[in-house]
C-alpha cells in the first residue's frame, strides 16, 4: 500500500482518519489561507485543500496526500475563526434561529503520478433560537475560539443545534469520510481490504 499522509495537524482530522484503521502520518502544510479576490467559498476550500496536499507532496515520494479545508458560510459571508470570546459570542448570536453551511474541500493527491482529485462537501447546521445566557455558557465551557463557526459539533456544540443536514456528519468535523473512502478507492486503496 502507498504511504498515506494527512496534510494537517488537526487532532480532529487525525482522529477521524484513525477510524479507517490504516497506517498514515501527518505533515503540516505551510500555506497562505487567504481568499482570493472574487473567490467563492466553494472555490476557496477546493483550492486550499489542493494547495495543502501540494505543500506536503515534496516531503513524501510515492504517497497519497490528503488535504482538507473548511469554511462556514452564513448569509453569503465566509466566517473565520473567532479568536476572541466577544467574537465567538457575536457569531453565535447572529446564528440564532438560522442555518449555517459548512463547506469542506477534500483532495487526494498521488505524488508519483501527480494526479489529484478534489471534491467539495456541503453540510448544513440549523441553530436553535439561542438565549444570550446559553451562548455565554457554551462559549465559557468549550472556548471554541479556533473553530470556524464558534462551536465544536463533536462536543457541547451539539446542544446549540435544532437539526443537521448533509450526507456525512464527519464533514462537519473537517474530514468527509464517505467521500474520502471513495477517493482512496479511486487510487486503488481499499480500506476494508487492508484490515
Amino acid at each position: 500500500m502507498k504511504k498515506i499522509v494527512l496534510a494537517s495537524t488537526s487532532p480532529f482530522r487525525r482522529a477521524l482518519l484513525e477510524k479507517f484503521n490504516i497506517s498514515f502520518t501527518c505533515d503540516k502544510p505551510d500555506i497562505d489561507e487567504s481568499a482570493l479576490k472574487d473567490e467563492t467559498p466553494e472555490q476557496l476550500v477546493a483550492r486550499l485543500s489542493l494547495e495543502k496536499a501540494q505543500a506536503c507532496a515534496n516531503n513524501h515520494s510515492d504517497a497519497l496526500i490528503i488535504g482538507s479545508d473548511q469554511v462556514a458560510v452564513h448569509q453569503d459571508r465566509i466566517l473565520g475563526k473567532p479568536h476572541t470570546i466577544d467574537n465567538a459570542v457575536a457569531q453565535l448570536t447572529s446564528f440564532s434561529g438560522q442555518a449555517v453551511t459548512f463547506l469542506t474541500g477534500l483532495t487526494v493527491l498521488d505524488t508519483e503520478s501527480g494526479e489529484a482529485k478534489t471534491i467539495v462537501e456541503p453540510f448544513q447546521v440549523f441553530f436553535k433560537t439561542l438565549s444570550k445566557e446559553s451562548i455565554d455558557q457554551y462559549v465559557n465551557a468549550e472556548m471554541p475560539l479556533n473553530c470556524a463557526g464558534s462551536f465544536k459539533s463533536e462536543g457541547l456544540g451539539i446542544c446549540l443545534f435544532e437539526k443537521l443536514s448533509g450526507d456525512d456528519p464527519n464533514s462537519l468535523i473537517g474530514l468527509p469520510m464517505i467521500k474520502l473512502y471513495e477517493l482512496l478507492n479511486h487510487f486503488d486503496i481499499d480500506v476494508l481490504a487492508h484490515q
